[in-house]
């Protein structure tokens, strides 16, 4: 037996001798550095955009923000990669398919089989066959650099690894109050006003294609431009609200753009998914069919339905998890599981074929008004500065990358006539969706939204993160590069241009900034002056509220939210009486035996809050704190002077 693996071993030696091992450990070796390098870059990257920002936050420097520093450096990198990287190309063969072979014409193969028979160059022995090598698709032949190559990720990163942070944080960080306040405006202008702005796009291109179809280098369908109305229509802020957020500008503007950006990107993603739809249930008879119409419409309606449902489901899990178990005992093990909870609702959502973002912005919101409750203090600081990190280095890698993509990306495709149609169809699409609707709005809205805010309004659609990832998805056809170049370059302009005048937009157009949301606590002490505090505080919420948050809000308060966390009233007081042996048995203890501080989840969120101001020593905020201090029937105040 000894000599028999002996004999194999030499005859292996003979076969493919060392010499091949040799090289392909040296091309490993190579790769590993190029690939070390290129996340090298990126990191540095990263690292200098930061320092970079708190030196012009430092020196009060308005004119560039940290997104578009993002941007620039990534043009100068990709620019620096492109014309001064290693000169080695990458090395192609050329395959014919075997007559037998059969395959889908229309559609690339899956891999390739690269098989080398005959005498090896090394051996002695004849007839001896070599291994078989497969190669996935990746795309058309095209001769690019080793540095090019591998400074290109792969589309699918953006939408299962940096993606699902940026769109979770957005709704684990939303301000429910002033949310739900506009959550009729939020709607129209991320619903509504996001439809007609693709569908006003779409058509316009199209417009421009058959009018001028001798200056387009490409042949565009009437989908094809649909597709790109709807990647362009999405806005992404990220600039503007942080500028909003330092400058403390009027809070319903604020929760208007943030409410509009966190909503539209699900909307967009799965109206371009129906758009696709359509295209697959269209027979191409050269017009307009109602019945792919109303399939794709049908899937629009069902996938962010069932989506929604989704997210929802899995926060409600993770709160019940939560409640019902002592992981609080183990602050790590409880914001793993959240993490991972919170993960794999993307994942099950892209898994069951509907949208993995819509179901983790929701699964977001739910993991905020249910879970955070439950959640340790350590899990709760945890999980917001872990998500809030996150967000901030996927944004900014993002951007970072679309600026280096501009130059060592392989299937960029610039075609002047469609990439300045472009730009004036994404302004005249971004304003169709703020005035008139704003008009409509504005019949039946208190407070109204202003001239100046409208404009605002329209100036805040930046484009970003969203609309790249969709354009950069599918690359194939020359049409689909086109329209990445055109997206790539509409994304920067806004970010770099726009983004750096939005402090002088505020002073001329005199948004009031400066404001503090403590000042709405000060009208409330007013009301607790005049008498009935408990009375006005309800009026207060119930005004400040959209019909339909209203009744969401009631029943939330009533049963939700005793089932998910433990706040107070019980089921027990809210469930009819002969479902008190149910209620009970999703009654916690805790619920029973609380009082005090604990009675109640939406107060635990005013502490941690407060916690937080008062660690912050802001003058403004502690006079409006002194409100809660002063009311002896607040299960605050004693909180507060116990810290004082």
């Amino acid at each position: 037996m000894i000599l028999y693996c002996c004999l194999a071993c030499v005859f292996i030696e003979k076969c493919y001798g060392t010499r091949t091992d040799i090289e392909l450990d040296a091309k490993a070796a190579l790769t590993h550095r190029i690939d070390s390098l290129n996340l090298l870059l990126y990191t540095g990257l990263l690292a200098l955009t930061i320092l970079t920002i708190w030196l012009f936050k430092h020196r009060r420097v308005s004119w560039l923000n940290e997104t578009g520093l993002a941007v620039i450096y990534g043009l100068i990198v990709g620019a620096i990669i492109r014309y001064t990287g290693s000169a080695n190309e990458r090395t192609h063969i050329s395959v014919d398919p075997q007559d037998n072979t059969v395959f889908n014409a229309s559609l690339p193969p899956d891999a390739l089989w690269l098989q080398f028979p005959g005498k090896l160059s090394n051996a002695s022995i004849d007839d001896v066959s070599n291994k078989t090598y497969a190669y996935t698709f990746r795309g058309p032949v095209l001769k690019e650099k080793e540095i090019d190559f591998k400074a290109t990720f792969d589309p699918e990163i953006f939408f299962n690894i940096i993606l699902p942070p940026i769109i979770f944080y957005a709704g684990y960080s939303l301000k429910k109050k002033y949310f739900f306040r506009n959550l009729g405006a939020i709607l129209t202008f991320a619903i509504l006003g996001t439809t007609t702005s693709a569908f006003l796009i779409g058509g316009l291109m199209y417009g421009f294609a058959k009018l001028l179809p001798a200056y387009l280098s490409s042949d565009f369908t009437f989908l094809d431009t649909l597709y790109f109305g709807a990647l362009i229509s999405p806005t992404d802020p990220l600039t503007i609200l942080a500028i909003f957020h330092d400058l403390k500008v009027d809070v319903n503007l604020y929760a208007l753009v943030f409410g509009e950006s966190v909503l539209n990107d699900a909307v967009a993603l799965v109206l371009s998914g129906a758009i696709q739809n359509y295209g697959e249930h269209y027979s191409n008879n050269g017009s307009f069919e109602t019945s792919a119409f109303l399939k794709s419409l049908g899937d629009f309606f069902s996938i962010f339905t069932l989506s929604l449902l989704v997210g929802s489901s899995m926060g409600c899990v993770t709160a019940l998890i939560t409640k019902f178990t002592r992981l609080k005992d183990f602050p790590l093990l409880e914001s793993a599981l959240f993490v991972l909870m919170s993960y794999s609702t993307f994942l099950i959502a892209e898994v069951a074929e509907l949208t993995g973002v819509v179901a983790v912005l929701f699964c977001g919101i739910c993991q905020a008004h249910y879970t955070y409750n439950n959640l340790s203090t350590e899990s709760r600081v945890r999980t917001k500065q872990l998500f809030e990190l996150l967000n901030f280095l996927s944004e900014n890698f993002i951007f970072s990358y679309i600026g280096v993509s501009m130059f060592t990306f392989p299937k960029h495709h610039f075609d002047p006539v469609f990439i300045t149609s472009g730009f004036m169809c994404a302004a005249i699409g971004r304003a169709v969706n703020v005035y008139p609707f704003s008009w409509l709005l504005n019949l039946n809205r208190k407070p109204k939204i202003s001239k100046n805010m409208q404009h605002m309004l329209f100036f805040a659609g930046l484009r970003g993160a969203m609309s790249f990832a969709l354009a950069i998805r599918n690359t194939v056809s020359e049409a689909r590069q086109t329209m990445l170049t055109t997206t790539s370059l509409i994304v920067i302009f806004t970010v770099v241009v726009q983004g750096g005048a939005t402090n002088f937009l505020l002073n001329w157009l005199n948004i009031p900034f400066g404001i503090e949301d403590e000042n709405e606590l000060l009208n409330a002490n007013q009301y607790r002056n005049e008498g009935d505090y408990e009375g006005n505080r309800e009026t207060i919420r119930k005004n400040e509220k959209a019909f339909i948050a209203r009744i969401w809000g009631d029943f939330d308060k009533s049963y939700m939210k005793p089932l998910l966390t433990h706040s107070r009233p019980t089921l027990l007081d809210t469930l009819p009486t002969y479902c008190n042996p149910l209620a009970r048995f999703l009654t916690t203890t805790e619920q029973l035996t609380q009082d005090g501080l604990n009675r109640n989840s939406d107060t635990d969120s005013e502490i941690y809050q407060i916690n937080d101001s008062l660690n912050r020593r802001d003058s403004l905020n502690r006079v409006s704190i002194q409100i809660y201090a002063d009311d002896p029937n607040n299960p605050i105040a004693s909180y507060i002077n116990s810290r004082d």
